[in-house]
């Protein structure tokens, strides 16, 4: 398989090697879905024995994450709670990390956890356990000993790649032989070539689009004749994913009206705002005042105690923090 290891000729990697790799992933994961970076890297390390592991050397599978009926990718099998058990392989550890986080937004029964904030760890950890990602009792007592005694809460506040590397200046060496042999370049980044975080700003122009900023999330305002598959290519995003970042179907052919929000990025978990309720006007839905306010809908949804496809009646209040 591309991309895997041979544990023979493979150093063992350390837990500070780990997190120097593929921290720029689980900093990306969290802008994009709203899954805390520090979980991401300790559920990696604690998972894959920070990349050490048989499963995650041999298949790059770095999250323990097991084939279930809707997997269509490779396999591998291997003894974990029971013999020979089937486990997702990946042609990368990129791919895992991916895997991982859309396994969690993907999943319904994780829906609580993003609930809590990109920063609450603690929660998180719970919330993983609750929702049974894992069978140890302690599960979450571990996730939150290696993000405490590693320091990867840091990585959950904004510039915490800095803020970590100010902490450990001088430990992020990397041995030649595991530059050789990962299948991640360093560092590991986000392929889009327009950097979002370039739009947090009131008002920016880009290939004819202004681009304003709405709750930390970069948007744009919908022209005559838009596409999604235009706005897609103009800002270098796949457009299942700017679909995706609108809450649209993947299955919808329907583009865009004129004078509609489009987000260029992920919506946040949570409203910044001062408000806390939204009245809804005629015709409103959880779709259209998440676009208003720059919330997922689901977590929106969750909040409100509603189902995201709930009819909503006029008058009624929405809370939104």
């Amino acid at each position: 398989m591309a991309g895997s290891l041979d544990a023979s000729a493979q150093t063992r990697q350390t837990k500070e090697e780990y997190i120097a790799r593929y921290k720029h992933i689980a900093i990306d994961h969290m802008e994009r879905y709203g899954i805390p970076a520090s979980i991401t890297l300790a559920q990696g390390i604690l998972e894959s024995d920070s990349g050490n592991s048989t499963l995650a050397r041999k298949s790059n599978n770095h999250f323990g994450i097991k084939c279930k009926k809707d997997w269509k990718g490779a396999t591998v099998y291997h003894t974990d709670d029971a013999p020979n058990e089937c486990f997702r392989a990946y042609d990368s550890v990129e791919d895992s990390y991916l895997d991982h986080a859309e396994f969690l937004d993907k999943s319904p029964r994780y829906d609580k956890c993003f609930a809590y904030d990109a920063d609450d760890y603690k929660s998180w950890a719970h919330g993983l356990k609750a929702a049974g990602y894992a069978t140890a009792a302690d599960y979450a007592q571990r996730l939150i000993k290696l993000i405490e005694d590693n320091d990867l809460h840091l990585f959950d506040k904004e510039g915490g790649d800095k803020l970590y590397a100010s902490r450990h200046r001088g430990e992020e060496g990397i041995t030649e032989d595991f530059a050789e042999g990962s299948s991640v370049t360093s560092p590991a980044t986000h392929q889009a070539t327009v950097d979002p975080n370039d739009f947090r700003v009131s008002e920016r122009t880009y290939k004819g689009y202004s681009v304003y900023t709405n709750n930390k999330t970069s948007f744009l305002i919908a022209r005559n004749g838009d596409s999604f598959d235009a706005i897609a290519e103009a800002f270098v995003i796949p457009v299942r994913q700017l679909r995706r970042y609108n809450e649209i179907s993947l299955t919808s052919t329907a583009d865009p009206i004129a004078g509609e929000m489009i987000y260029i990025e992920r919506k946040q978990p949570k409203w910044f705002g001062e408000e806390r309720h939204h009245t809804v006007s005629e015709g409103e839905t959880l779709t259209s005042i998440s676009q208003l306010y720059g919330i997922r809908q689901k977590r929106l949804a969750t909040i409100n105690r509603l189902k995201p496809s709930a009819t909503l009646t006029t008058g009624q209040q929405i809370r939104i923090k």
